[in-house]
């Protein structure tokens, strides 16, 4: 089975915690702090894999989660970094974001790799929290939580043309007559119920990716069927060829045929309409309705449209079908590759930047956010130098501050993952 479309959840490995560890030696009678720091949690990593054709692995598996980073430990060691997971997608992926279904990325360049959510730092170890004052500090740094988003896996397929038209028109006959390519053909509608791509050599180092994309129906744009799951796949394509069945063996009418394919096209993506297309006029060798054929070619005429006699069938026409289709796409720009909507980069950058987020619940504050949440949970409240610390650290980032521009009295509750307290100022 072909799939083209998942759905998955993505999470990145939290950051181990700081150590608290004092100096312990032998005639030493009171060592300084030694905790070392934790490890980076593990990233969530993309990258194309050119074996892969489809997106059948993501049905069955749909969480993916990077390891942890270790714990810091005494004598300042510190944690071992938690190991970075690769999840490979086939070449043509675009990765959405299933919140706000804006495009992250598209993956279709197979030397690169795409981080989509970055491992949590480490928490520093008590070490760190010596001063002159502050001698045996009995406190350390929780790990920051690790990235986390739900995500949309799309495969568009990465083809210079692609093969349009009715069901049973001879899309995959010309498929297999042009390619080494070996798709299902049989004489009934629906034989291809997903997209086979092959290579069409020229010669002379000319060649292009050819897509049989499977049959479209009236109403496809609008989902019918399987419209969209098939749609999708011409939108990178540099040309399409336009096949029509001008046999007339099953009483159809190829302008109408021709039209209808259009005008879906046009419904689902505007740009669509104004792809350059070739017409490919099939099945000429078996006839049954000349003055519908002639009607045919006599209206392509007066659209300036040039058509492509051909019987796929039989090999005629398709050599100088494919010679023109190669000269076309020289003309036109590379394979289209879709824009980033979203800067995860610049996401990341706002969200280390404050590091917490406040929401006001009933009577209660609810401070979310990696950096308030590794603060939050690294306080000793048996320590009073511990409490000092996570009393600065909110002051000095500015919540104390927030909280009192957004009404907060004194007594009211702050709550900050399993942390809960009354605010005094």
């Amino acid at each position: 089975m072909f799939t083209d479309k998942a759905k998955i959840f993505i999470k990145a490995g939290k950051g181990g915690n700081g150590a608290i560890s004092f100096h312990r030696e032998k005639y030493v009678a009171a060592g300084g702090p030694d905790g070392g720091d934790g490890g980076k949690g593990g990233n969530v990593i993309f990258k194309v894999e050119l074996g892969m054709t489809t997106l059948m692995d993501f049905r069955y598996k749909r969480k993916y989660v990077a390891e942890n980073g270790a714990d810091g430990s005494g004598k300042r060691q510190k944690g071992k970094k938690g190991a970075d997971i690769i999840i490979k997608v086939p070449q043509g992926t675009v990765i959405r974001d299933a919140e706000s279904n804006r495009i992250i990325a598209d993956l279709s360049n197979p030397e690169k790799e795409f981080v989509l959510a970055r491992g949590g730092n480490g928490g520093w170890g008590n070490a760190h929290f010596a001063t002159a004052v502050r001698q045996t500090p009995n406190f350390a740094k929780n790990g920051q939580a690790g990235d986390e988003r739900e995500i949309f896996l799309e495969l568009k397929l990465l083809a210079d043309v692609g093969l349009v038209g009715f069901p049973n028109v001879g899309k995959s006959t010309l498929l297999s007559m042009t390619t080494k390519a070996d798709p299902k053909i049989a004489n009934y509608h629906f034989t291809t119920l997903e997209p086979n791509l092959g290579v069409v050599d020229l010669g002379d180092s000319r060649s292009f990716v050819l897509a049989d994309i499977p049959g479209i129906i009236e109403g496809a744009s609008e989902g019918v069927g399987l419209g969209h799951e098939f749609l999708r796949h011409i939108e990178r394509t540099r040309i399409l060829i336009h096949v029509v069945d001008v046999s007339g063996i099953e009483g159809r009418n190829p302008i109408e045929d021709f039209d209808i394919i259009n005008a879906e096209l046009a419904n689902y993506d505007m740009a669509l309409e104004e792809r350059p297309q070739i017409v490919a006029a099939n099945k000429i060798d078996i006839i049954q309705d000349n003055e519908a054929y002639e009607s045919f070619l006599a209206e392509m005429k007066k659209r300036g449209i040039e058509v492509f006699e051909l019987s796929a069938a039989t090999n005629k026409g398709v050599n100088e079908l494919m010679n023109r289709t190669y000269e076309e796409l020289t003309k036109l720009p590379p394979i289209i590759e879709f824009e980033p909507e979203m800067d995860i980069d610049e996401e990341y950058e706002i969200k280390d930047e404050k590091g917490y987020e406040i929401k006001r619940e009933n009577e209660a504050f609810v401070i979310t956010g990696s950096w308030i949440e590794a603060v939050g949970g690294s306080v000793n409240f048996a320590d009073n130098e511990s409490l000092q610390y996570f009393q600065r650290a909110l002051l000095n980032r500015g919540v104390i501050e927030d909280l009192i521009n957004m009404g907060i009295k004194e007594g009211q509750t702050v709550r900050i993952g399993d942390l809960e307290f009354d605010f005094v100022f």
